[in-house]
């Protein structure tokens, strides 16, 4: 079992920097992480492989981050059982079921019993992250579920239980296309709208969404949506992640980055001794590059936040 460690719980500002601006790096990829060990010749990643990765991303970028977003089955007990997180790197836990479920080869919201936000906050978590998967038009046919409806209503319950545990609740959608289907640029700019949109009813505190692929899709979000919202990197190359921060924040008005892969990516796979440098000088300059980005630019979440 690991170490448990208590974290104060003040909302948002648990995540946020001094400013009410998130700068979170992302290490909760758990089956994804897996298959970046194997991309580079490591095809059955070890549990101490998982916890080295994780342990070294959390030490060597924590102390320029507002949050991190880590998995509870190897990520917070490494930085649990290490003590690396500083106080002013707040912890935000992943609570979603690994294994998406599935309504003929479409993703289907399935919770884990007993992952709550009481759950997060025993691990020493100071927000609950979810992720849910949307395809809002999708056909629905007779005697079949609505998975849109159905996800909606999940989000509602984990924000619900967020509220009730006063901890704060972070989702974030990925928007799919329907089997055999390929999205053209315009669908996809419209699905991500159109989730957020939805999703806002729910009063979540934080969303974490796609980049809405283009300045008028970030002016969408930004009429569309009444709760803070920042932009994930999904593993975009560094260079290009910039410039998603900056359209996303300027046009869109959005209150930061959680990012990962486009910040220590190269870094799985490495020994120990490669893995330390190029966290120490690559990462973390990128990490302060994303910090000069957003200031003077990101909306605080407090200025975000409308009736």
């Amino acid at each position: 079992m690991s170490k448990v460690v208590t974290r104060p719980i003040n909302g948002l500002n648990s995540i946020a920097n001094s400013e009410g601006i998130f700068s979170i790096v992302a290490m909760d990829q758990r089956n994804t992480l897996k298959r970046m060990f194997a991309a580079v010749g490591v095809p059955n990643a070890t549990d101490q492989d998982m916890f080295g990765a994780k342990t070294a991303v959390a030490s060597a970028l924590s102390k320029s981050a507002s949050g991190i977003l880590l998995d509870p089955t190897w990520g917070v007990p490494a930085v649990n059982d290490n003590d690396v997180l500083p106080s002013t790197c707040g912890l935000l836990i992943s609570a979603e079921n690994p294994n998406r479920g599935d309504f003929n080869g479409e993703p289907r919201p399935s919770p884990l019993p007993g992952q709550d936000a009481a759950w997060v906050k025993s691990l020493g978590g100071q927000a609950v992250k979810v992720l849910v998967s949307m395809h809002p038009g999708r056909p629905i046919m007779s005697g079949e579920p609505d998975l849109t409806t159905e996800t909606v209503a999940l989000v509602q319950s984990i924000v619900d239980d967020c509220r009730a545990q006063g901890i704060p609740s972070v989702i974030e959608n990925l928007i799919y296309a329907l089997p055999g289907q390929e999205l053209t640029d315009q669908q996809k700019e419209d699905l991500i709208v159109e989730s957020a949109i939805l999703l806002n009813v729910t009063k979540p505190d934080l969303l974490k969404l796609e980049f809405p692929m283009t300045e008028r899709g970030c002016k969408r979000i930004a009429d569309g949506i009444t709760v803070p919202w920042a932009v994930l990197s999904a593993g975009v190359a560094f260079d290009r992640f910039k410039q998603v921060i900056t359209i996303s924040c300027d046009a869109g008005g959005a209150s930061g980055f959680i990012a990962g892969r486009s910040i220590w990516k190269e870094a799985i796979g490495m020994n120990p001794q490669e893995q330390k440098a190029f966290l120490t000088t690559t990462a973390i300059q990128r990490l302060d590059e994303l910090n000069a980005t957003v200031v003077g630019r990101a909306v605080p979440w407090q200025k975000a936040t409308r009736a």
